[in-house]
C-alpha cells in the first residue's frame, strides 16, 4: 500500500521522533493523515484479534514518552505497548540504557474500556520503575506475565489510584501488523506488531 510504505519511510532514521525536525514533523502527519484516510479496518477497536498481541513504537509525537531521553547519562530504548484484547489490558513498556549494568525498565499496566468503533478510554493502575537486571527483565512479554502473576518487583512498584490518570486513544489505522492511534493530548503513535 503507497500510503504504509510512504509513512515508514518517512519515519525512518527519526529514532521514534527524537530527532525529527519540526519540518520532518509535519511531513510525517501530513503521511499520518493519508494513511488514516486508507484505514482498511473502520471498527478497529472490535478487531481484538488483530490488536491483540506485543506492538513496538516507531514514532511518537508524545513529551512525556522522549522526556525520557531527557535524564542525564539514560537514552530511550526500544517502546512497546502490548494489549491483551481479552482481559481489556494494556502495558506500556519503554526500555532504558545508559550506565553499563544499570539498564532500566519504565512500564505502566492499564485496563481500557471501549467507548466507539475506534476509541478507548484508558485507566492507568500501576507503575514499575527499575533496573532490568533486579528485576530480571528478558522480554516484554516475560515482564507482563510477572505482573499478572502479582509480582512484586524490587523496584520502583506502585499503584495508580488518581483519576487523573486516565485519558482516551483513538486508533485512526490497524492492518495486520500496523497500528496508528491518537491520544486525547494531542499525541500521534505508530506502532507495529513485533516480538
Amino acid at each position: 500500500m503507497i500510503g504504509k510504505s510512504a509513512l515508514l519511510e518517512v519515519i525512518a532514521g527519526k529514532n521514534r521522533g527524537l530527532l525529527a525536525t519540526e519540518t520532518d514533523k509535519l511531513a510525517i502527519l501530513a503521511a499520518v493523515a493519508q494513511l488514516e484516510d486508507r484505514n482498511p479496518t473502520p471498527r478497529p477497536v472490535e478487531a481484538a484479534e488483530m490488536l491483540d498481541g506485543n506492538w513496538r513504537l516507531l514514532y511518537t509525537t508524545s513529551r512525556g514518552l522522549l522526556g525520557i531521553d531527557q535524564f542525564p547519562l539514560l537514552k530511550l530504548g526500544q517502546i512497546y505497548q502490548c494489549i491483551r484484547a481479552k482481559d481489556a489490558k494494556v502495558y506500556n513498556i519503554a526500555e532504558v540504557y545508559g550506565v553499563p549494568y544499570l539498564e532500566g525498565i519504565v512500564s505502566v499496566a492499564a485496563t481500557f474500556e471501549p467507548v466507539s468503533e475506534r476509541r478507548v478510554q484508558v485507566k492507568f493502575n500501576r507503575s514499575i520503575i527499575g533496573i532490568q537486571r533486579f528485576i530480571n527483565y528478558q522480554s516484554p512479554g516475560d515482564l507482563i506475565e510477572q505482573i499478572e502473576a502479582g509480582k512484586k518487583f524490587i523496584a520502583i512498584d506502585f499503584p495508580i489510584e488518581s483519576r487523573e490518570q486516565q485519558g482516551w486513544l483513538d486508533i485512526t489505522y490497524l492492518d495486520e501488523d500496523l497500528r496508528v492511534g491518537r491520544g486525547n493530548e494531542g499525541s500521534v503513535f505508530v506502532l507495529t506488531k513485533g516480538r
